[in-house]
């Protein structure tokens, strides 16, 4: 019965079929959505993509695309390992990307936005600069790991993210459009009334998202957002220099 489930006997064809349409056909949906808006994706990127599809990361290249380290599969969660295997893992992901794009990257999500106790200590010591699993605040934050190289907090998108939405909510894809507008009106008129910037993060991933039924809401929804002034659709390494030209 278990294998008739999809237990650990059976493949899992329609979660496989699933990703696999997001880098057959999704990415390249989204790569065009993006390209007309004049937006540069962030990209968590697992390293098993660099060696799997490696089109991906020559096209994403040729965008000015920003490769932060997602760990080498979703599969693998960090505070599952040894230290040292933690170490590793982080290491070995880091310089597969570096190899494969041609720069190593400054940011960082851990799969399932989960660590361990060592995670951080390991990322500063790997080169990373920034980390986004930490969901805190609608502006970067500075975090003192105690070994005077600097750490940033650029938050990743916990609510405007279409896997929760979509696949645990059972949101409509106007419902998710509308939550992008509702949260870009409320954080442009907070930033006016400051003068301050804000961060608003759009999760998004290829296999949700760019699927047929899905892909013109977000369209609507970015058209909304790039129609307003003073909107600067930065990339995460962007965003932490900018800051701590601010805040030491």
């Amino acid at each position: 019965m278990s294998s008739l489930l999809g237990g650990p006997s059976a493949p899992n064809i329609p979660a496989w079929c699933d990703r696999d349409y997001g880098n057959r056909v999704g990415v390249w949906r989204m790569m065009d959505l993006l390209d007309s808006f004049g937006i540069r994706a962030t990209v968590c990127l697992n390293s098993d993509i660099c060696l799997e599809h490696p089109r991906i990361i020559e096209e994403g290249n040729k965008r000015g695309w920003e490769w932060m380290g997602h760990g080498k599969t979703n599969s693998v969660y960090l505070p599952d390992l040894s230290p040292d295997d933690e170490r590793a893992l982080i290491n070995e992901t880091l310089d597969v990307i570096e190899h494969s794009t041609g720069k190593r990257p400054r940011g960082w999500l851990s799969p399932g936005l989960r660590e361990s106790r060592h995670t951080l200590d390991f990322l500063s010591e790997a080169g990373v600069d920034y980390i986004c699993d930490w969901c805190n605040d609608d502006q970067p934050v500075a975090m003192d790991l105690g070994n005077g190289r600097p750490m940033t907090i650029v938050q990743y998108a916990h609510e405007l993210n279409d896997l929760p939405v979509f696949l645990r909510q059972m949101k409509s894809p106007a419902e998710f459009r509308d939550m992008i507008k509702r949260s870009f009106d409320v954080l442009y008129r907070e930033a006016e009334r400051d003068n301050t910037a804000k961060v608003m993060a759009v999760a998004l991933h290829p296999y949700i998202t760019g699927v047929p039924h899905r892909i013109d809401a977000l369209a609507e929804a970015f058209d909304y957002v790039c129609g307003h002034e003073k909107v600067w659709l930065a990339t995460g390494s962007e965003i932490v220099d900018c800051f701590r030209t601010q805040v030491p």
